[in-house]
C-alpha cells in the first residue's frame, strides 16, 4: 500500500441520511454500498452517493478520524461535506 491508502468516507443514501466508514479501495467500497453488499445500514438505502472522503497514511489515525466524523451532528455533517 502506498502512504494514504487508509480513506475515511461519508456517503449519502437515498433516504438522506449519512453513513460514515473507513476503507483501502475507496471505489471498491462505494461500490459494494451502491450494490446492497456494503454495511447493514446502507442495504435498502440505496443508491449511495459519495459526498466527501480523507486519505491518511496510517490505519489508526483513519480510524480516530471515522470515530470523531460519526460523533458530529448532522448540521456539523454537512458543513465538513460542503452542504451548509
Amino acid at each position: 500500500m502506498s502512504g494514504d491508502d487508509h480513506v475515511v468516507y461519508v456517503l449519502e443514501c437515498a433516504d438522506e441520511t449519512f453513513y460514515t466508514g473507513y476503507t483501502t479501495d475507496l471505489e471498491r467500497r462505494v461500490a459494494e454500498h451502491d450494490a446492497g453488499e456494503g454495511a447493514k445500514y446502507t442495504r435498502g438505502r440505496t443508491p449511495v452517493e459519495l459526498r466527501y472522503h480523507e486519505r491518511y497514511d496510517s490505519r489508526s489515525r483513519a480510524m480516530s478520524r471515522e470515530y470523531e466524523i460519526k460523533q458530529l451532528s448532522r448540521g456539523e455533517k454537512e458543513r465538513l461535506i460542503g452542504l451548509e
